[in-house]
């Protein structure tokens, strides 16, 4: 009963994990799209020193891909149950809420928050901005929905990891090798009686 309870718990992390998976896919495919505008409106030439850093670009790309990474590790954390791997996701998901933390206290605390950020030369980040206070509702589920999911993720690891290992494993592989091990010992003593034999004939 607890090793199906536990296997439940494994495949529902994996689900929730896929969530941010998703997300990092869904921000790498605009960043993407983003960089292909950009360099149409640059003649081709995004990396010319005449142009500014197209700094927005660049911090999505790495939101994603850092995304992805964490996806990748949390489900090999949820099929191996391992104590190290869980430890490790539930770190990389707790410091990215510390940085969703920051960015969200500084917006809403802030008055002048965008003097934080410098100028975005491709204005995408004005762009998100402003579809964000359009549609405000909408981009505010969809972030509540996104931490919802991330917290639970570290709930489902913190579960995992206290529930340890599946103590039957161990005794599957013992039965894996119990004929190994017989067939070894069987050749030794079949070994031993040879020599026997050819001592006597000596």
């Amino acid at each position: 009963m607890g090793r199906m309870a536990k296997s439940c718990l494994q495949s529902l992390l994996k689900l929730v994990n896929s969530i941010l998976g998703m997300v990092g896919i869904a921000i790498i495919m605009y960043t993407l799209w983003m960089f292909r505008v950009w360099q149409r409106d640059t003649d081709g030439s995004p990396f010319d020193s005449d142009f500014p850093i197209p700094w927005f670009i660049y911090v999505s790309l790495g939101l994603g891909i850092s995304l992805c990474v964490i996806t990748f590790s949390g489900n090999i954390a949820a099929e191996t149950a391992n104590g190290h791997c869980l430890s490790c996701y539930m770190l990389f998901v707790f410091l990215l809420l510390l940085l969703e933390a920051a960015v969200t206290a500084d917006v809403f605390l802030n008055s002048h928050w965008e003097e934080d950020f410098p100028e975005d030369p491709t204005e995408r980040f004005h762009q998100l901005k402003e579809f964000i206070k359009s549609n405000f509702e909408f981009c505010k589920w969809i972030g509540v929905f996104i931490v919802s999911a991330q917290g639970l993720s570290i709930l489902l690891s913190m579960v995992i990891r206290a529930l340890g290992p599946d103590p039957a494993s161990y005794y599957d592989s013992d039965d894996d090798y119990a004929p190994v091990y017989e067939k070894m010992i069987t050749y030794k003593q079949w070994t031993m009686e040879q020599k026997d034999v050819m001592y006597q004939l000596v």
